[in-house]
């Protein structure tokens, strides 16, 4: 099963704000978290992101266990996680880790680095810059436009 990554995060190279998992199939659930951050975020960020979070803000830690739940429940067959941004897979890995060597307890997945020249999450995301909303947005136009 596809499923597609989205993140959004403080700033270039910053924290982890929010990530959501959207399934191939539309009828079956998705992941959201948004995620408690430090330090400074970019204007642009409190402008376009903060106010589209949408959710409980959860500590870090529960997030990483809520990720690998959500996981390890729909480990039916073969899980391949697509994203059209490379920072996406850096904060999903970064948030399936728990400690140094340690990491939680997901099954394989492959990730699938879909480059989509001329597609822009944004204009077609039902609420731009909130990771779930582009999840959907991305899923709808991979799943539209295989290749």
């Amino acid at each position: 099963m596809r499923y597609y990554l989205d993140a959004e995060y403080t700033r270039f190279g910053g924290e982890l704000m929010s990530l959501a998992l959207v399934p191939a199939d539309p009828a079956l659930e998705s992941f959201y978290v948004a995620v408690e951050w430090g330090g400074t975020t970019d204007p642009w960020v409190e402008a376009h992101v903060v106010p589209h979070l949408g959710s409980e803000v959860v500590s870090r830690a529960l997030a990483s266990r809520q990720l690998a739940t959500f996981m390890r429940d729909r480990a039916v067959g073969h899980m391949v996680i697509v994203a059209d941004w490379p920072t996406d897979f850096e904060h999903l890995l970064a948030l399936l880790i728990i400690g140094p060597g340690r990491m939680q307890p997901v099954p394989n997945f492959d990730m699938k680095f879909q480059r989509l020249p001329g597609f822009n999450t944004a204009s077609t995301s039902r609420v731009p810059h909130n990771a779930l909303a582009d999840a959907e947005a991305l899923r709808d136009y991979c799943e539209a436009n295989p290749g």
